[in-house]
């Protein structure tokens, strides 16, 4: 039941509505309830009324719709609000009845979808009065503070009269302020603003009014095609694009005005804070063009709605997801069956559902489903556009739900794993031969090395062409796919710390060399054969190559080679050759390395076209010759070995008996088992060269620090299971490496998962599976293992085929073993995947595999550096090269060899020269497997199971009964049962704490490791279904990436905040430093204008001590001009005399001049000066003498006659270039005090007048008087 009474609306106190309203029909549906149409019982007028069921948890959202509508629906363009009813009723549950006004046009949703309907289109002039009434109605809305938060189509509605009415405000906001924002996400997926999304991720995220602008601009493109953008994919897809792409535009532009495309992208601002308004756009042109026609369009929408409804094309669009502010809900189912990306997630989980969800899924394109954290890939027999850069870009660090189920996504969650948890990671691809895996194994190489983001280019342009060179040399064309796998690949991607992709390395297991040899019925050989054919016939190589033009090789002769010219003029051929030299090169092979690589694998299918005869000797013993002596020599020629040598290696043998060396010939039989060892031999070893040389060069050019740990995801390509109408040793080989695959799978997903439960005391439902392990102890146990009693039948030279499956029904007593009778080669194996029924013809010979010594060290004597490499070291335990020779097959081919320091006749005892001699095929798979799981179990594995859909390798066709076969044996069924029931991530208490704590405790916390604190976060980030057992928390699939999302969160908020913190600190920091440098900056200046001070006092000090004597020699001089009762004088500036004192003495007491008449000049000698005249005249001399030591003395002869007048004033000299001396005292500092200057003109002639006259002041004469008065002055 409701409640009865909201934040401050009493819901029960509301009318009953059953005494005024009576429901007529159901209209539509509303956020929380139905909406009907009823009927007034007392005016007879007709209404709406919006049901609200029985929901708790939204009296706030209905409180909130009921105070809008009171309050706001006075509006013409919102809808008239009757009344809210309280409807009591015990049976059904209390009701709430909004009672609104009938809007009988419907939605403009509606009545667009009618004209594109009838193949029209609505016209922008109603486009844009709908929009021009919708954004007055919003406006209203807005100016009274309230935020609509839902405006789409169907909640712009229509009345019978052409009024334009927003409806449906059961997420809308009211404000307290006009500036305040929201931080809710809600709103329909596909209308909702960015901003507005952000806030369901990122809480410090916001937004405003401007929200509504978006959702309009996307209700005009509704207007406009139909549709909103991206209205074709799920809701939940939706929200993650809109803040991601580009904003949305009209499907066509061009047929759409330039106004209306602009006013939609106006509206659809990314940036909110640079969005227009609604009274913005109100202004905009598209929308003005309706004013003043607002009657005539009304007219219009109502003729068009009439139609509409008389016709009867008006179509229901269908209700979408909203958000409110409770969550997510739900205006009709979630999703349906058809678009299921999880099959844990199906209700009903059997084989028919599960098969008919990956066909509903394959049918619309969408080849792959998740199985809880396993990826399924079902091949589509045909290229897909699903692994364009856009799609790469998609699967970037996103949430797994974020996008529909892709092989990038297993890529990037192997990736984020890895740095995450700083933990090796390995991709483990699984399922038949010709399901995909190898191209799925390619696609994820391609995806990691762009998550790595490789530092060198030519790095990641290297570890993308090693899966096309190594397909082109391993990969071979069977009956079932033409692209098949024909070894097991292992590749080691390895990464810095920080997750940047360094390098790359490769382990290849069990190549299929017999197929070089020999080829079923419908099978072809190795790729590379037909590649070096048709590309070397392109370049008019094939004579320097030795290979003929006439026929094809033995080799490859089979029913779909007929003529060489078949293969000499295939185009794909050709252009894979291009694509394979171009690898060579990429990668950084040589020229001269390339060069001995097709020569060695021109000598192989030479060495398949030399012929035998039998030829019995007169001791009549057979003896084979070569019958065709040209593709010998071409051989020896291609190995660079003596053909005559090739020769008696390949019909002769050595056997050495008690120290003496025989020669025997060799039967044609043997001697044509030896010509296909060599091929064999050579095909392997160089094949495991290139493995090896291919991981030198991708080794990086420094290796990682010491401190440093390196990373690994390893991607596992291996052949897939196989079950052919005859199935031989490799079938054998191949099906037991997949039971050890589905072994470990079903150890990883059930049993130590359900051995888990038990130790931690975890009640959970055991999921039964089909355990593989009984079949595999009986290939791999020894002594009594298949594989075992293969080997000790193969150490008998007597033993045949017959008796090996006899000793194989002897001692394998188990269930998993059968043998039919009247066959007497055959016998059966129930493997997981499916019964097989092996022939042993040919398994002693295969497991064997010898290669005789005198072939060994014939091949060591070539002169060609490559052809030595490859058999000069043993073979490892998995019969590969051993990497030792990295270093010497990096030196140049011209490079001598270093050969053994042996005596020159050991090359008679070759059994002396090869070694591992007891090792045999089934040995080296042995230690393969052990490598191979060696190498998984140290990583966290993730898990792609292909499926094949038909056996006719057809695109489109999906055959449900050979999908159930793999569904069956691939444990799809209890791989979807126990990731929906049982707990796939078990972490220790300490390790979830120490991860996680931050979701529940402060940074600076220090939480105890127990129960208690893991359940605390666990029931912070709200999950559920969670299990804490003993000392391990129990966690399903899906809970760890949303803690990892939690966290990521979190930590960003911290790296927020302590970016914020750092920027404030070290601004802080740095107005310190400032400061300082400040204080520095004013003592340094202190101190060099205290420095400057005291050397310019020393100077002032010694001028004070000449001042002071200086001044001494006035008193004196005063005390003579006294002694002689002399006045005041004043210098005349009427007659100067070149220099000279005026020869002219006046009185300054009288205004009359008196001439006094100086006595005639007297021969120059010594005298004293008793002359007042002659006394003021060498007084001046000595001021000038004085001014040129320190110019302020220049007026201090003048100071002494402060009494009366001392220089003309009116002197034009001094006007212009002197100032006015005043002397306050003679303990008195000196004060200078200017004149203001003269104006321009007046100086101006003052100068000019200067330069006719002599200077009566110019000091400069009187220096260049004579020695006499020079010595006048010392006296003085």
């Amino acid at each position: 039941m409701l409640p009865l009474t909201g934040k401050t609306v009493a819901f029960d106190s509301f009318p009953d509505p059953s005494d005024t309203w009576e429901i007529v029909e159901t209209i539509g549906k509303g956020t929380y309830g139905k909406v009907f149409k009823v009927f007034n019982k007392k005016n007879g007028s007709k209404a709406a009324v919006k049901i609200l069921d029985p929901v708790h948890d939204i009296d706030e959202e209905i409180e909130a719709e009921y105070n809008i509508l009171k309050a706001l629906s006075d509006h013409p363009n919102v809808v008239k609000f009757y009344g809210l009813y309280y409807k009591k009723d015990v049976k059904d549950g209390d009701q709430l009845w909004l009672v609104l006004e009938l809007c009988n046009g419907g939605s403009v949703t509606d009545l667009v979808k009618g004209f594109l309907k009838r193949g029209e289109r609505m016209s922008e002039l109603i486009i844009a009065y709908i929009l021009h009434e919708a954004l007055m109605g919003l406006q209203h809305l807005h100016e009274n503070k309230t935020i609509h938060r839902d405006v789409k189509g169907n909640n712009i509605l229509l009345t019978t009269e052409g009024g334009v009415k927003l409806v449906d405000f059961g997420v809308s906001a009211q404000l307290t302020s006009s500036c305040l924002r929201r931080n809710t996400s809600v709103g329909t997926p596909f209308w909702m603003a960015p901003e507005v999304i952000a806030c369901e991720q990122q809480l410090d995220s916001s937004y405003d009014a401007r929200c509504d602008a978006w959702s309009l601009g996307i209700t005009a493109i509704e207007l406009g095609d139909g549709d909103p953008p991206l209205a074709d994919l799920h809701p939940m897809r939706a929200l993650f694009k809109i803040p991601r792409n580009p904003p949305p535009t009209l499907r066509q532009p061009e047929l759409w005005s330039s106004e209306f495309n602009d006013f939609i992208s106006k509206c659809l601002t990314k940036d909110y804070e640079k969005r227009p308004t609604v009274s913005d756009l109100l202004q905009h042109d598209f929308v003005k063009q309706v004013e003043g026609k607002e009657s005539v369009l009304q007219m219009q929408l109502m003729e068009f709605i009439d139609v509409h409804q008389q016709m009867g094309i008006t179509e229901r669009a269908r209700f979408e997801r909203i958000h409110t502010k409770k969550g997510n809900y739900s205006r009709a189912p979630i999703v349906n069956q058809g678009e299921v990306d999880d099959l844990a997630t199906l209700e009903v989980l059997d084989e028919n559902t599960v098969a008919e969800q990956l066909q509903k899924s394959y049918a619309r394109g969408q080849i792959y489903t998740y199985v809880g954290d396993i990826l399924i890939a079902v091949n589509p027999f045909r290229n897909l556009d699903l692994y364009a850069t856009k799609h790469s870009r998609l699967y970037i660090g996103a949430k797994r739900t974020a996008n529909p189920p892709h092989i990038f996504a297993v890529a990037d969650i192997a990736y984020q794993s890895m740095v995450t948890y700083s933990s090796d990671q390995c991709v483990v691809i699984s399922g038949e031969s010709g399901a995909g895996k190898t191209q799925s194994a390619h696609l994820l190489v391609q995806q990691l090395t762009v998550l790595g983001r490789a530092n060198n280019r030519t790095l990641q342009e290297k570890i993308l062409q090693v899966n096309n060179l190594l397909e082109a040399f391993g990969n071979a064309g069977t009956i079932i796919n033409d692209n098949s796998s024909r070894f097991g690949k292992y590749l080691e991607m390895k990464f810095t710390s920080n997750g940047t992709v360094v390098s790359a390395q490769i382990s290849e297991y069990l190549l299929e060399k017999s197929r070089v040899i020999h080829q079923a019925v419908g099978e072809k050989n190795f790729h590379v054969f037909y590649y070096i054919y048709a590309g070397l016939a392109e370049k008019k190589k094939l004579a320097h190559y030795k290979l003929p033009e006439n026929k094809p090789p033995r080799y490859l002769q089979n029913e779909h080679l007929r003529t060489v010219q078949d293969l000499m003029n295939n185009s794909f051929y050709k252009s894979q050759f291009e694509l394979i030299e171009q690898c060579f090169k990429v990668i950084g092979f040589t020229m001269e390395e390339l060069g001995s690589v097709y020569s060695i694998l021109a000598a192989i299918l030479n060495v398949g076209n030399i012929e035998f005869s039998s030829v019995v000797t007169e001791h009549m013993i057979d003896k084979s010759v070569i019958s065709n002596p040209t593709p010998l020599e071409n051989a020896a020629s291609l190995l660079c070995i003596q053909a005559d040598e090739l020769q008696e290696a390949l019909t002769s043998h050595c056997v050495v008996t008690r120290g003496e060396t025989i020669i025997r010939p060799n039967t044609m039989e043997k001697a044509t088992d030896v010509r296909d060892a060599t091929a064999k031999a050579l095909y392997g070893r160089l094949f495991s060269w290139i493995v090896n040389r291919i991981n030198a060069l991708l080794k990086p050019d420094t290796l990682l620090s010491g401190n440093e740990q390196g990373l690994n995801i390893g991607i596992l390509d291996i052949f897939g299971f196989e079950n052919f109408k005859k199935n031989s040793f490799e079938q054998l080989c191949i099906n037991i490496a997949n039971e050890q695959i589905q072994f470990y799978f079903n150890q990883h997903v059930f049993a130590w998962e359900q051995n888990e439960y038990l130790y931690e005391g975890v009640d959970a439902r055991v999921i039964e599976y089909e355990d593989n392990r009984p079949l595999l102890d009986m290939f791999l146990q020894k002594p009594m293992g298949l594989l075992s009693l293969l080997d000790e039948e193969s150490r008998f030279p007597r033993a045949t085929d017959q008796t090996l499956v006899e000793k194989f029904e002897d001692n394998l007593k188990s269930k998993y073993f059968w043998r039919p009778k009247r066959m007497d080669l055959t016998f059966g194996i129930y493997h997981y995947a499916g019964k097989v029924l092996y022939n042993a013809s040919g398994f002693l010979a295969k497991n064997r595999d010898t290669l005789p010594a005198d072939i060994v060290l014939l091949l060591r004597s070539s002169e060609n550096h490559l052809t030595r490499q490859l058999v000069i070291h043993p073979l490892t335990k998995t019969g590969n090269m051993i990497h030792s020779t990295l270093t010497a097959c990096a030196k140049p081919i011209v490079e001598s060899c270093p050969l053994f320091s042996e005596p020159e006749d050991s090359a008679h005892h070759p059994r002396e020269t090869t070694s591992m001699k007891t090792q045999t095929v089934a040995s080296y798979f042995r230690y393969s497997l052990m490598d191979l799981l060696s190498k998984m179990v140290v990583g966290q594995p993730h898990f792609v199971r292909c499926i094949k859909p038909n056996n006719d390798r057809q695109a489109n066709k999906y055959d449900k009964e050979k999908v159930l076969v793999q569904l069956r044996y691939t444990g799809i069924l209890e791989t979807a049962r126990i990731r929906r029931q049982g707990y796939s991530h078990r972490i220790l208490f300490a390790n979830f704490i120490k991860r996680y704590y931050l979701l529940c405790y402060k940074s600076s916390d220090n939480p105890p490791v127990s129960p208690e604190t893991c359940a605390a976060i666990l029931e912070k980030a709200q999950l559920d279904n969670w299990i804490l057992g003993k000392t391990k928390v129990f966690l399903k699939y899906y809970h760890v990436e949303q803690l990892n999302l939690m966290r990521k969160d979190t930590i960003n908020r911290i790296v927020l905040i302590q970016a914020y913190i750092r920027g404030w600190l070290g601004s802080k920091r740095y107005r310190k430093l400032k400061e300082k440098r400040e204080e520095s900056a004013i003592k340094i200046q202190s101190a060099a204008r205290g420095y400057l001070i005291r050397k310019r006092f020393g100077a002032v000090k010694e001028i004070s001590k000449l001042s002071e004597d200086y001044l001494a020699l006035q008193q004196k001089l005063n005390e003579m001009i006294l002694s002689h009762q002399l006045r005041p004088v004043i210098l005349s500036k009427d007659k100067p005399t070149n220099g000279h004192l005026s020869p002219h003495v006046f009185s300054s007491k009288s205004e009359e001049v008196h001439p006094l008449q100086r006595s005639p000049r007297r021969p120059q000698k010594p005298k004293m000066l008793n002359n007042p005249e002659d006394v003021t005249y060498y007084a001046l001399i000595h001021v000038s003498i004085i001014n040129k030591i320190c110019p302020v003395f220049n007026f201090i002869y003048i100071s002494f006659y402060s009494s009366g007048k001392i220089l003309d004033i009116e002197d034009p000299y001094y006007q212009e270039f002197s100032s006015t001396i005043s002397i306050p005292g003679d303990n008195k500092s000196i004060t200078r005090e200017k004149k203001p200057p003269l104006e321009p003109k007046i100086s101006k002639n003052l100068a000019e007048e200067s330069k006719n006259k002599d200077n009566p002041y110019d000091y400069r004469k009187l220096l260049r008087k004579t020695s006499q008065r020079r010595r006048l002055i010392q006296q003085c």
